[in-house]
């Protein structure tokens, strides 16, 4: 399932939103709630303090919405205030913890322990990755945005997204070799 970013629809929420129609907005939250959780998620690593930074990034978009700058995407606006939040929540953090055993499925016990293993180990390699690698992967892979929207999201040019997005798997391809030999 391909995410694409819906302009007109964010537009004229926001516009409502600001004519004094508060409910306006809340199409906006269920439009982007769960890819806000999803990138935060993979940003921070924890499921309580990912819900809590894509909560505030709603609050303080809705705090902030008439500076909002109508020239842009709602989403791309809405997105930086979430990785503010996340660099906010990570500062305050002491350490780093993976994704806990509870997102994997509870089919199989035998094959669950290693998708777990599997996944707090693709965390925790995501978590080592530069800032800048860390949002493309999240974006593509997480997100599922294409190369223009993962452009116009993070205000650099595409040929700069592909570079990062090469980079940043090459350098996760390492870190989970090593993962891998470790086994």
């Amino acid at each position: 399932m391909s995410f694409h970013i819906g302009a007109d629809d964010d537009l004229d929420c926001v516009e409502r939103c600001l004519r004094g129609e508060t409910a306006a907005f809340r199409p906006l939250v269920e439009r982007y709630q769960r890819l806000l959780f999803t990138v935060a998620l993979r940003m921070l690593g924890d499921r309580e303090e990912a819900a809590d930074a894509a909560q505030t990034a709603f609050v303080r978009a809705y705090q902030k919405l008439r500076t909002f700058d109508r020239g842009h995407k709602f989403f791309s606006w809405l997105y930086r205030i979430l990785v503010n939040e996340c660099l906010n929540v990570r500062r305050n953090l002491s350490r780093f913890e993976p994704i806990d055993a509870t997102l994997v499925a509870p089919d199989d016990p035998e094959a669950n322990v290693g998708q777990a293993e599997l996944r707090a180990a693709v965390q925790a390699a995501l978590l080592e990755l530069p800032r800048a690698q860390r949002e493309v992967v999240v974006l593509r892979h997480y997100a599922d945005l294409s190369y223009h929207e993962m452009a116009e999201v993070l205000h650099v040019p595409e040929k700069t997204i592909k570079s990062r997005l090469f980079s940043a798997r090459q350098r996760l391809g390492g870190l989970l070799l090593g993962w891998g030999e470790r086994r």
